[in-house]
């Protein structure tokens, strides 16, 4: 690797890791292409995109950490590649597909979860190292893009059309925004130990997850991806009436 001797006594590398580098410009690619498809109409293509982009997004942290590789370029090279395949894709994919009906609205609602997934990034990157890694601090953006992703592809299955799903959907994607930029916790997941030992049953879960959602993906991803969005503030809610209960 190239070495930078701008620090003095030091050598710093200026080269890039390759692996975890592919995930990441391969989840770019998927944004990029979920926004091209969606400008031609093809919706289901779009959709289905922005999911690739989620899972090739979780696989580029772990094989980082995995291989040792972790820089601070893949750090803001995997922010930005998020920007595009979890902000602008999916504000252009349900924009194209249902909000561009509302006019002005349609196109401002658009933009405003454009701007909560970059405020969203912005401040995950600026506080990721001072908060509680059991939970995220606001709804995050992958999480939000499938919730998207997954309404737009349903609704796109069922040939669901006018009002009837245009105003729901600008609902949905106005509140997703916002439970980006919000304080509410969400569970992130990242205390599984995947190389534990574990009761046999819990093995099975996965199976039949994967199972429910190969019998209608659409339907299943979308419903799976609701409930972990809507349920945080519907829990916060419910402790927060527990706590006022307790001090009455």
């Amino acid at each position: 690797m190239i070495k930078d001797n701008n620090l003095p006594g030091k050598t710093q590398s200026r080269g890039i890791y390759l692996l975890p580098n592919l995930f990441t410009t391969a989840a770019l690619f998927a944004g990029f292409y979920a926004v091209m498809a969606a400008m031609k109409g093809y919706f289901d293509s779009a959709a289905i995109a922005i999911f690739v982009a989620m899972i090739l997004d979780s696989l580029d942290g772990r094989v980082a950490r995995m291989t040792n590789t972790q820089t601070a370029f893949g750090a803001q090279y995997d922010s930005l590649s998020d920007m595009v395949a979890f902000g602008v894709a999916p504000a252009l994919t349900v924009y194209s597909w249902s909000l561009f009906s509302l006019g002005k609205l349609g196109w401002l609602i658009a933009f405003l979860y454009t701007a909560g997934t970059a405020l969203r990034l912005a401040r995950f990157n600026t506080q990721s190292h001072d908060t509680d890694k059991r939970y995220f601090q606001g709804l995050p953006c992958p999480a939000a893009a499938a919730v998207i992703a997954g309404l737009v592809w349903l609704g796109n299955t069922y040939e669901l059309e006018g009002l009837l799903i245009d105003i729901p959907t600008a609902i949905i994607t106005l509140s997703v925004a916002t439970l980006m930029v919000s304080t509410i916790r969400y569970y992130s997941f990242k205390q599984i130990d995947l190389r534990g030992r574990v009761p046999f049953v819990v093995v099975l879960i996965p199976v039949v997850i994967l199972a429910a959602i190969a019998i209608d993906p659409p339907q299943m991803l979308f419903t799976v991806f609701f409930v972990y969005a809507f349920s945080a503030p519907a829990i916060t809610l419910w402790q927060i009436r527990r706590i006022r209960r307790r001090h009455k």
